[in-house]
């Protein structure tokens, strides 16, 4: 096995660069560590192809060498899915949305919301995020304000929350962790491109700008740089095993701490590979309980252009229903949000041969769309293992297994009623449901708690049986909770690190 530049002296290495590693790594860093950060993809291009909607949603501009295989909503069988692979990792195509999980979501949780409640506060600092306090019905209890404040509603916007206060609903501005401010950084041009594209003026808060400001001489960022396994020797990692991908060549690096942060469908396979975990009597639980959560568009065709001008629109949020099913299924039902309307010829792909015959451009001009996004119950059969054909680097291949339960579906048909009702009262003819197949919300296959034949990782945030492999992406989630979980990420990830620092100084 080849060397890389681990005789650089690095005191930790982190594997993956979106919100759970970059964070984890800045924190780290800020604490006088040299941490070393390997990021499978490149940095984000940050030029027009990144506002390109046929380059970033219909050719996959990011796309790795190596697709999932899934098996996924009444699948027989496996089938392939392309993953985008950049710095900065999901977070580079999200759009912002930046809430936090309530109290009552942490009852699977080995610790609770007011344990995690100053990182949170942590994250939005670090992340920028707008938001406006108190707005939110259902708010959970904050230590301070947001950052920065939320812009004046957009007329898009506007419509969907006249809509829902008619209805007796009460919408609040979604929290986003985007530069209006134009602080430290570009300002947001307010285009009517963030869900799913890379910000092509670096004005998305996300994690590969977190990793550029931090990148230094305490931070470097490794890119092309693909891992196979970890290599252990009784108690410990000793070793990053990997391929680079431009030269092909094995490359390992070494150092006294590791973190993982591959993500919920990454991590475990790099466990997987390492021969930790699996099906075994005593194995730790690794791949298991995978959510994503239950969510779905509904469209709503109007008798007019919805968004003529195409400016950002992605404000508007509704929690009235988050507390709907909590004393049936013992979880939240979840939130509607605003989210944009793709380009025309990304919509007919979407939509199929059928419907996509009648969806035209000035048919997909008159749509306006909301999100539903309800809480899934972690389901032992939902996975991610490893499969036996072998991927482009030689590894074993990622294999998803994902099914919904009635009760999940039922939240999701709760949360999809309620936003018909409001496209209605804004002015919507006709209503459709777009079911959503992505994995942009995985969680919890390598969850954490307190006991070890439930949850592989202990409280910590360290991989049971190894003192110094810690996991700080969303795969240590217990239950998804109702909202996206790039926030929870976030302050996860520096809870965890802030724990790995005090052990370090103690």
């Amino acid at each position: 096995m080849s060397r890389s530049d681990d005789t650089a002296g690095w005191d930790a290495i982190v594997i993956g660069s979106g919100l759970g590693g970059a964070l984890a790594a800045y924190r780290l860093a800020e604490a006088g560590a040299r941490v070393l950060v390997l990021e499978r993809g490149r940095w984000p291009h940050r030029d027009e192809g990144d506002w390109n909607p046929r380059a970033i949603l219909s050719d996959l501009r990011y796309q790795g060498r190596t697709p999932l295989s899934v098996r996924q909503l009444g699948d027989r069988r496996f089938r392939p899915l392309p993953m985008n692979e950049t710095v900065g990792g999901m977070s580079v195509f999200y759009g912002g949305a930046s809430l936090r999980l309530r109290p009552p979501d942490f009852g699977r949780w080995p610790f609770d919301y007011h344990d995690l409640e100053p990182f949170y506060s942590d994250a939005e600092r670090l992340l920028g995020v707008h938001g406006a306090a108190g707005a939110d019905p259902l708010e959970p209890p904050r230590s301070g304000p947001y950052p920065f404040a939320s812009i004046p509603w957009s007329a898009p916007a506007e419509r969907i929350r006249q809509a829902g206060e008619g209805l007796g609903f009460r919408p609040f501005p979604i929290p986003l962790a985007i530069n209006f401010s134009g602080r430290d950084g570009p300002q947001c041009v307010r285009c009517n491109t963030c869900d799913g594209f890379p910000c092509a003026i670096d004005a998305k808060n996300d994690a590969a700008g977190i990793l550029r400001r931090a990148e230094g001489k305490t931070l470097v960022v490794r890119t092309g740089i693909v891992v196979s396994r970890l290599r252990t020797r009784g108690t410990r990692v000793v070793g990053a095993e990997c391929v680079d991908q431009e030269s092909g060549a094995p490359v390992s690096f070494e150092a006294p701490l590791f973190v993982l942060a591959a993500g919920a469908l990454g991590s475990p396979a790099i466990l997987l590979r390492s021969g930790i975990g699996g099906d075994g009597v005593d194995a730790l639980p690794v791949g298991r309980f995978l959510m994503r959560h239950c969510n779905a568009v509904v469209a709503g065709v109007f008798p007019f252009r919805t968004n003529p001008e195409a400016v950002f629109h992605k404000q508007v949020c509704f929690t009235d229903f988050y507390e709907e099913a909590r004393e049936r299924d013992g979880l939240a039902v979840g939130v509607v949000q605003d989210i944009y309307t793709p380009d025309a010829d990304v919509v007919r792909r979407a939509a199929g041969k059928v419907a996509g015959a009648f969806l035209r451009k000035p048919l997909v001009h008159r749509l306006q769309n909301l999100l539903c996004v309800a809480e899934d119950e972690p389901d032992p059969a939902n996975r991610v293992y490893l499969g036996d054909e072998m991927d482009a680097y030689g590894m074993a291949r990622i294999r998803i297994e994902h099914r919904y339960r009635r009760a999940d579906q039922d939240r999701l048909a709760l949360l999809v009623r309620r936003a018909r009702k409001i496209l209605r009262a804004a002015g919507a003819l006709a209503t459709r449901v777009w079911p959503i197949s992505s994995f942009s919300h995985a969680v919890g296959t390598l969850r954490m708690g307190n006991e070890g034949h439930e949850a592989p990782i202990d409280l910590a945030g360290r991989v049971r049986g190894l003192d110094n492999l810690f996991v700080t992406d969303g795969s240590t989630f217990p239950a998804s909770g109702g909202v996206n979980p790039s926030l929870t990420i976030a302050a996860g990830a520096l809870r965890i690190a802030e724990g790995i620092v005090n052990r370090r100084t103690s």
